[in-house]
């Protein structure tokens, strides 16, 4: 899809986009995004290999690059990334907050480490990006945007420690946006719906979600990185300058139809991992 076909090809051109887990996935389609629309792009991730190779997608799109591996648990590494953005790049006017950790687990099976990880990549390391980026984020009037999921809003089976994880990011997101707004910066936070494609859907079942029709998705479909990307352009733009504080839903409307086909696919991954 060629998103300048719904957006002005320099609409970004001159700002500074810093990706949490920028090297795959969702996170890397918003990146390529801003990048198709003339942003400078800064990721990290954990593995510098795959930020390298993310990179070289990103500069073919025509943008200037900063990629530096970092994990978001850990604020010296992180600090050092964002920093290292603002040498390059110049500061911060948009952050994305896309880190993140998840694997299906029955409650009675979740240990410890295994909850405690989850909270770590996505809550804190959130928060951490988020903390570490106030001052550039002060300088631009900047926007923040959490990449949220479903489990924050109801139950999922076998993502107890997900679901915990992401509904402190929405109410974070929310004390961020009354306390930040001020300073000129927008908080939202993006819930997307399941995405065709990426490592996260073949870790919770997406070929058998697929063969459901796409969790019952109403509009028929599942998602495409695109699709969360746009959601991203527009709520960065200036057209959506009076908007903070939200949760916005990009999932087909998947969210109104509840878990239950997740939870049968997601039922049927596990059962087949144990044989």
């Amino acid at each position: 899809m060629e998103l300048r076909e719904f957006f002005p090809a320099g609409l970004f051109a001159g700002k500074t986009v810093f990706v949490t887990g920028g090297g795959s996935g969702i996170n890397l389609g918003i990146a390529k995004g801003f990048a198709a629309l003339g942003a400078n792009i800064a990721i990290c991730g954990r593995t510098q290999a795959k930020l390298d190779g993310a990179a070289k997608e990103l500069e073919a799109l025509g943008a200037k690059v900063s990629a530096r591996a970092a994990d978001v648990r850990k604020p010296d590494e992180l600090n050092a990334a964002l920093s290292a953005c603002r040498d390059t790049l110049g500061p911060v006017d948009i952050l994305i907050c896309g880190a993140a950790g998840n694997f299906l687990v029955p409650a009675e099976k979740l240990s410890p480490n295994g909850f405690k990880t989850v909270i770590d990549i996505d809550l804190i390391g959130s928060f951490n990006a988020a903390r570490l980026a106030f001052d550039q984020l002060a300088q631009t009037r900047g926007s923040i945007i959490f990449i949220s999921a479903g489990m924050a809003h109801m139950p999922y089976a076998y993502q107890l420690h997900v679901g915990a994880a992401k509904a402190g990011i929405d109410r974070m997101m929310q004390n961020l946006a009354l306390e930040w707004g001020p300073h000129g910066i927008r908080v939202n936070s993006i819930v997307p719906g399941p995405i065709a494609g990426t490592e996260g859907m073949k870790r919770l079942g997406g070929e058998d979600h697929e063969r459901r029709g796409g969790l019952g998705v109403p509009l028929g479909r599942m998602g495409a990185v695109e699709d969360i990307a746009k959601a991203a352009l527009f709520l960065s733009s200036p057209v959506a300058d009076w908007i903070t504080g939200v949760v916005l839903a990009v999932d087909g409307g998947s969210g109104l139809a509840g878990s239950a086909n997740f939870n049968a696919s997601a039922a049927a991954l596990l059962a087949a991992q144990v044989r």
